[in-house]
C-alpha cells in the first residue's frame, strides 16, 4: 500500500513539474486545419472622396468552426483590424488578427487580400501569414489562404455586413 501512495505521489510530481504537459488536452504540434471564421464587419472610419476612392478602417469580430470538428481552431474568439482600399486599380483589404481560446491562449496573424495562394483556387481571397503566439501556441507559425463568402446584409444602421471566411490553415508550433 505504501509503495502505490509513492507511486501515486512520484506520478502526480512528474505530472506537475514536467515542462510542456499539461492536464488538459494535447494539441498537435503541426498540421492542416480547415476552418471557418464567422465575422461581422463594422466600419470604423472612413475616408472618401468622389470619384477618386476610398480608404475604411473596418473591424471584424467573429468565431471560428473547425471543419474537421477537431479542437485546434475551433470556437476561438475572433478580432481584426483591416484597412479596406478602393481607389483606381488599387482595390484591398491588409489588416491584423487574433485568435483567442477559452484559456486565453492567442494566436496573431496578418493579412492581405492581394496575397492569393494560386494552388488553392477555391480559396480565392487571399492569405493570412501566422506569426506567433502565446500559452499553448507559442512558437506558432504558418499560412491560411483564404475565401470571402458573403452573407445577407445585417439588418438596422451602422453599414454592418457579414461574411464566412473559409480558411485552409497550414501551421507548425516549434
Amino acid at each position: 500500500m505504501a509503495t502505490l501512495v509513492r507511486a501515486a505521489i512520484l506520478s502526480g510530481m512528474f505530472v506537475a513539474f514536467a515542462p510542456g504537459i499539461t492536464l488538459g488536452d494535447q494539441i498537435e504540434k503541426k498540421g492542416t486545419t480547415p476552418y471557418v471564421t464567422h465575422f461581422i464587419f463594422r466600419p470604423v472610419q472612413s475616408l472618401e472622396v468622389s470619384g477618386l476612392g476610398t480608404a475604411t478602417l473596418l473591424e471584424a469580430i467573429g468565431t471560428t468552426q473547425n471543419m474537421k470538428g477537431e479542437k485546434m481552431l475551433d470556437k476561438m474568439s475572433a478580432r481584426c483590424t483591416a484597412l479596406s482600399v478602393d481607389s483606381g486599380a488599387k482595390k484591398y483589404i491588409d489588416g491584423a488578427c487574433v485568435l483567442a481560446d477559452a484559456d486565453g491562449d492567442k494566436i496573431f496573424s496578418t493579412f492581405d487580400t492581394r496575397d492569393v495562394d494560386k494552388s488553392q483556387p477555391s480559396m480565392n481571397c487571399g492569405t493570412h501569414i501566422i506569426t506567433g503566439g502565446t500559452g499553448k501556441y507559442a512558437g506558432i507559425t504558418g499560412s491560411e489562404p483564404f475565401a470571402c463568402n458573403a452573407m445577407p446584409a445585417v439588418a438596422g444602421a451602422g453599414g454592418y455586413t457579414a461574411m464566412d471566411i473559409p480558411h485552409n490553415t497550414t501551421w507548425e508550433i516549434k
